[in-house]
């Protein structure tokens, strides 16, 4: 039902971008922490094994050792697709025997993707070559990379749902955008970044010091 795609930007930022038949996929499968790493949580999700591996990140474990750590032994594991990524670049993935459909996951420096209920294993494949052909903002380059795998055939069934989040050198995501329920989920969250990208550092500099930031002229801002 989902494919996704977790990557670094190597100075820092480190983001993932997802897709998906189901509705509101972001809410359960995006994991990040500034400073830390991020993680996924997908196939048939339970989003707490996100919040574990990045826990597992924080305590000074490498990404295949988070991995480990929250999969051996693990009741259930067999139906989670996982992936987790360093700000060091280095990725580990997991898709379980219980795996929706075709199913495929790919590791490579400073990204990882993963999909199930893919319409072929090259979908996956294709994003991470998407990924690393793109160029700009870890922003840009996410969300390249999911249309480069929409492009290669995308999930066996239509899609639903989208989003896009970054976490950079503050306590909060930077960019959180979500297409919870669509017929043309990508090409919203395409629209929605070309609204956000020119305000993003803006509303940061919101967060840190009011006086500086600037106004967009909304009724009663003017």
């Amino acid at each position: 039902m989902t494919f996704s795609v977790l990557a670094t930007d190597g100075n820092g930022a480190v983001g993932i971008a997802v897709t998906s038949s189901s509705p509101a996929v972001a809410a359960r499968c995006i994991h990040l922490r500034p400073g830390v790493g991020g993680a996924s949580s997908q196939n048939i999700t339970d989003p707490r094994l996100g919040t574990e591996l990045l826990d597992a990140l924080a305590s000074g474990l490498d990404a295949r050792a988070a991995l480990a750590s929250v999969t051996q032994g693990r009741e259930h594991i067999d139906h989670r697709q996982l992936t987790v990524l360093g700000l060091d670049g280095a990725g580990a993935a997991y898709s379980g025997s219980g795996s929706l459909g075709i199913h495929h996951h790919a590791v490579a420096p400073q990204v990882v993707a993963a999909g199930n209920l893919l319409a072929d294993t090259e979908v996956i494949d294709a994003v991470v070559a998407g990924f690393e052909a793109a160029t700009g903002d870890l922003e840009e380059r996410l969300l390249a990379a999911v249309e480069a795998g929409l492009a290669a055939g995308g999930e066996a069934g239509p899609l639903h749902s989208a989003g896009l989040s970054v976490v950079r050198d503050v306590a909060w995501r930077v960019t959180d955008l979500r297409v919870d329920w669509s017929e043309r989920p990508v090409e919203e969250l395409r629209d929605l970044l070309k609204v956000w990208m020119p305000q993003r550092d803006d509303y940061v500099t919101r967060g840190l010091d009011p006086t500086v930031a600037p106004s967009y002229g909304v009724p009663g801002d003017e």
